[in-house]
């Protein structure tokens, strides 16, 4: 490995460590005071509906939270519930309501 390789190596490593690794995530702190309403149908910290079809929010991947809001606000998802509450939303309250639910302890398990 010559002297370029390895100034190329260090430029592209630089790059990634000066980037937080949470860069794009939300305040889980912010969250759970948003959270409150959210309570109502998907129980305490998000992890006991109130209806066996209504979604355990806890322990799900932030991304996933992330895009399921901004569908349901956008109106791509379809429930009056959850479109009426995320049209209200900004993108600031999407990312900590997100940070917030995938944080909390859950029975959710994964398929592999």
């Amino acid at each position: 490995m010559n002297i370029k390789n390895i100034v190329a190596i260090a430029a592209m490593l630089g790059l990634f460590v000066t980037l937080p690794a949470n860069a794009a995530s939300g305040d889980a702190e912010a969250g759970s005071k948003k959270a409150e309403t959210c309570k109502a149908c998907h129980g305490e910290g998000g992890g006991k509906p109130i209806q066996p079809d209504y979604p355990v929010l806890a322990g799900q991947h932030y991304d996933y939270l992330v895009a399921a809001l901004n569908q349901y606000k956008a109106g791509k998802r379809k429930n009056a519930s959850m479109n009426g509450f995320a049209a209200a939303l900004k993108p600031e309250d999407i990312r900590d309501l997100a940070a917030y639910f995938s944080s909390q302890k859950s029975d959710l398990k994964t398929k592999y």
